[in-house]
């Protein structure tokens, strides 16, 4: 009979910041081993808290389900002798399989009649299977460090103190990690600090919580401290300063939530915004509060890990200590104003960027002449650009920098302000290392998108100098990261710069570059392109790899470029006479690459004989006239809809006219017309690599 079946690992506090990916990566693994073993079940459910991992697997099969297995053997003509007599291959393969000859089957086939076993392998019990599969569960757990303790030899990510295995009521025997299994576990450190006992794997998150004080359910809780939060911002009249990362790590931290309000200090609402939530969050991992029109409030929301008897001795001993971390924070930005963002640029010089690669000082100069390309190309004011490229890494040596990395920038940005300095220098230093993650915001000034981009292409091209290109799923420096966050920022926000340039012009300023200056540029080039790709197939407007390779081969100046070409395909794509224009265009660049024609060849109106080939010759003179300008102005949809009109002069010429003319001269002069017609085509894209949908 089928019955439920939990898997729970007690630990030592786990890494918040890990919890979740661990619990989704255990059930996962579960799943995994259930499916490789042929354990039917009807639902897998991970539980997750600092001190526990836990799998629930809703009626588990008793046992693997019997199969048939056939094992083939000798033939037969081989299997027995001239007198029926079995021989020495088939006594063997008898007792391979453990039976007498006589118990053996024959079987005929194209190639002959063979000797085969036929067994019915009976399933093993799912208890026999559950403790291995566990086992390489945990053993396949995203753990970047294990440790060791005690004297075993076991290695976890923290200690572990208890395994829970049930199998409906039933223990099941077996050891995880070095521990025997049972069904006790553990609750809540001060709630419920005696051992538990699960009377079965059904019981166990009902138990936990009215026993242990401990809210199992990773999401349930979560959602509980969301709601809680929300409430207590309310109550005190305004909203929650959050986010999911802040909501994961504080449920990560707790067993059973509790929410208190807070209070600091209103002198502190002089520092900056962001340093306050940076202080509160970071440090603390409390919920700041802002009024309805974002202003902070000096209040906070707090998180506590159990239900005191003394309240308001818990949130005094947070406001006590959150105190000194604000006073921190206000030293910091009182020293570091007393110092102009302008004059720490000499002390870039002693900090080492990255050995092999100069200083900060060397990658800001670096930084600004790569800038001052990019500005020349868009019209971008230079002096702008080079201004926000040299003051862009001086927070770097500030004390509230040091004390807050993530606001690097951010405080540059203040810096700037209180110096005096214009505000498109201002905007640029605050926005240059936008965006930080996936979907994060893009720089919205031009010399912010300028200096974004020079500052990741610096990094790419030193990272690949010194032979950092990632490889598998490594990725230390975040290259992956800044190519994407380059091709979002040229793409979304349309700087129309030339990337290869602006790729080998980051390259040449390398220091130490050799001769394999072009090498490094070609491979840059093309793993920003490998991110280009992925970037627009999965963009969700409906690219597919052969539009972007039709666009790709015809190597566009720029990747705003790119975009038009590749949308102008995606329209393209669904006229009605693409699938006909697409054939034609492919077997026009096979004819022409068979021939291996010539572009010196040119059209000679006076030869053309055959009535399609005349239609189709004034139809391209005509859409010349009107695509080529089109095609200049950048307005490929409406080039691609004119040259759309071509289909039935293109359709009738491949009906009625032989190209390959026995005559020489006709010969060349209709590869010509074709030429022609190619040419016209990949004005906007390679239309030959399409493969439109039939209908």
């Amino acid at each position: 009979m089928s019955q439920d079946f939990l898997v729970e690992v007690g630990t030592e506090e786990l890494p918040p910041k890990a919890l979740k990916t661990l619990m989704d990566a255990f059930a996962s693994g579960i799943e995994t081993g259930l499916g490789r073993a042929r354990l039917t079940h009807d639902g897998i459910s991970p539980f997750a808290s600092p001190r526990r991992l836990a799998v629930f697997v809703k009626t588990l099969e008793p046992s693997q389900p019997d199969r048939e297995t056939s094992q083939k053997g000798p033939p037969v003509s081989i299997a027995f002798d001239e007198e029926g007599n079995p021989t020495r291959a088939a006594i063997a393969f008898a007792k391979k399989c453990g039976v007498d000859v006589n118990s053996l089957e024959r079987e005929k086939s194209e190639t002959g009649e063979w000797l085969t076993f036929q067994h019915v392998e009976t399933g093993l019990p799912a208890v026999d299977l559950i403790p291995g599969i566990v086992q390489a569960a945990l053993d396949g757990l995203p753990i970047r460090r294990r440790m060791r303790w005690g004297d075993r030899e076991k290695e976890f990510v923290r200690p572990v103190h208890w395994v829970v295995m049930l199998y409906g009521k039933d223990v099941i025997s077996g050891s995880v990690l070095g521990i025997e299994a049972g069904r006790l576990t553990r609750g809540h450190r001060f709630h419920a600090p005696d051992p538990i006992d699960i009377q079965s794997a059904g019981e166990y998150e009902e138990t936990l919580l009215k026993t242990g004080y401990v809210v199992a359910d990773f999401h349930s809780r979560r959602a509980q401290i969301v709601k809680a939060v929300q409430q207590a911002a309310k109550r005190a009249g305004g909203t929650a300063v959050s986010n999911d990362a802040l909501f994961d790590e504080v449920c990560a931290l707790t067993e059973w939530p509790v929410p208190l309000t807070g209070a600091f200090d209103d002198d502190f609402l002089s520092l900056p915004r962001e340093v306050i939530v940076a202080t509160l969050t970071s440090h603390q991992r409390y919920f700041p509060i802002a009024d309805k029109n974002g202003k902070l409030k000096p209040a906070f929301i707090a998180i506590a890990n159990l239900e005191s008897r003394e309240p308001d001795r818990v949130r005094n001993g947070n406001e006590r200590v959150i105190h000194p971390r604000l006073a921190d924070a206000k030293f910091f930005w009182n020293t570091d104003q007393q110092t102009p963002l302008c004059d720490r640029t000499a002390a870039l010089k002693n900090v080492v960027y990255q050995k092999g690669l100069g200083s900060l000082h060397d990658k800001s100069m670096r930084v600004a002449q790569l800038a001052t390309v990019m500005a020349e190309q868009i019209g971008e004011d230079k002096e702008v650009v080079v201004r926000a490229a040299t003051l862009a890494k001086c927070d770097l040596m500030t004390g509230m920098v040091g004390e807050f990395p993530d606001l690097q920038g951010t405080m540059g940005a203040y810096y700037a302000a209180d110096a005096n300095e214009p505000e498109a220098v201002i905007a640029a230093i605050g926005e240059q290392y936008l965006p930080r993650f996936a979907g994060d915001q893009l720089p919205t000034s031009g010399a912010g998108r300028i200096l974004a981009v020079a500052d990741k292409l610096d990094t790419l091209a030193g990272a690949f100098l010194l032979g950092g290109k990632p490889g598998g799923k490594r990725d230390p420096f975040g290259l992956r990261r800044a190519a994407l966050g380059v091709i979002r920022i040229l793409t979304e926000g349309a700087v129309d710069v030339d990337l290869r340039k602006c790729v080998s012009a980051a390259v040449d300023q390398q220091p130490g570059i050799d001769n394999r200056l072009r090498q490094i540029s070609d491979e840059l080039h093309e793993f920003i392109t490998d991110r280009l790709r992925s970037y627009f197939i999965d963009s969700g407007e409906g690219i597919t790899t052969d539009m972007f390779e039709a666009v790709f081969v015809r190597h566009p100046r720029s990747l705003v470029d790119f975009q038009d070409r590749l949308r102008a395909v995606t329209e393209f794509i669904g006229l009605e006479s693409s699938i006909s224009l697409a054939a034609a265009n492919k077997r026009t660049a096979n004819i022409l690459r068979q021939v291996e024609f010539d572009d010196s060849h040119t059209l000679d109106s006076a030869l053309l004989s055959d009535g399609a080939e005349t239609v189709l010759y004034h139809a391209l003179q005509a859409a010349k006239k009107e695509v080529e300008p089109l095609i200049n102005e950048r307005r490929y949809a409406d080039a691609l809809r004119h040259l759309a009109e071509l289909r039935e002069p293109v359709d009738n010429f491949f009906d009625d006219v032989m190209v390959m003319s026995d005559d020489e001269a006709m010969k060349r002069n209709r590869l010509a017309l074709l030429a022609e017609l190619r040419a016209l085509f990949l004005g906007v894209a390679d239309i030959s690599r399409l493969t439109p949908a039939q209908e």
